[in-house]
Order: C-alpha cells, then structure tokens, then sequence
C-alpha cells in the first residue's frame, strides 16, 4: 500500500515524462534511432486515472513517441514538449483550469522540475531524484522508482481516495 499522503480534492495530474513515466534512460541504436522504455504498469496508471475521472498533463523537456502514443490513447489534452521553463506552462495549466492548489499536484524528478515542484502545494519525485528535489519543503517521493511504477504509485494512491 502507498505511504503517499494527498487529498480527494485532487483533479489533475501534472507530470514530468522522463524519469517519471520512464525509466530514465535513453536507448540509442545502431541506426541512431532513439528509444524509451515503459513498463504497463505506469501505462495503466494512466488508464485508470481516465478512467475514475481524473486529467492529466504532462510538461517535458524532450519530444518523444511514447509521449504521443499515450496522448491520443488516453485523450490527454494538455501536452507540452521540448519545455525547457517547466513552470511557466504549470501556471498556465493552472490558471486555465482554474485549478486551486489542493486540486493538481506535480511530478517530477530533476532539476528542471524544481520550480515546479516547488510552485506545487502537492509535489511528488522518485527515489532517484537529485537531494534537492527530495529536499524540497512538503515533497513526497513514491515508494517505486520512474519507470518502475511510480506513476502507477500516485494513480492508485488517488483512486483509492476517490473511493472512499
């Protein structure tokens, strides 16, 4: 079961990409083809999360096939790649939702999402984060590492709380 604590006021998820939904790695072949690696358990977060209701977002700094492959599976309208100031699209995210501060929370996992995460009331990283991420006042970090879960993690965190 998750230790995560967060409210079932929560509407939206905002999530970094890589490192998060990823494994963190970057895999190259002989051809120069580049590729990520997913496990279907963070996959099925974002099912799931459609499913009981919630958004997503996601914010990265690269541009990536996975990204666009899970956008239109699961209809996710808010999409920002190749972001290299993370925070400014969170504010805009925010302020076109109309989103409270107890209604989003924010993923990430270096230190392009510091001002991110230190913008958001509920922020979330990974164990393999940088220690000034996992520094960060009110931070949480999800027992599975990026790649291995921890989207899955915060999924079922939330929709357990909906069920109550």
């Amino acid at each position: 079961m998750s230790e995560l604590r967060l409210p079932d006021t929560i509407k939206m998820v905002i999530t970094d990409f890589d490192g998060v939904v990823t494994d963190n790695c970057v895999y190259i072949s002989d051809s120069g083809d580049i590729s990520r690696r997913l496990n279907f358990a963070d996959v099925m977060g974002f099912s799931r999360l459609k499913k009981n209701g919630f958004e997503i977002a996601i914010i990265s700094g690269e541009e990536n096939s996975a990204i666009e492959i899970l956008a239109k599976k699961f209809e996710i309208k808010e999409v920002h790649t190749n972001i290299r100031k993370k925070i400014d699209v969170l504010r805009s995210i925010v302020e076109k939702y109309s989103l409270k501060e107890d209604e989003y929370l924010y993923i990430g996992d270096d230190v392009n999402d510091f001002e991110s995460l230190r913008f958001a009331k509920y922020k979330l990283t990974v164990p393999h984060a940088p220690s000034e991420l996992k520094e960060l006042d009110g931070i949480q970090i999800t027992n599975r590492d990026g790649g291995e879960g921890a989207f899955r993690e915060v999924a079922e965190c939330l929709i357990g709380l909906k069920k109550l």
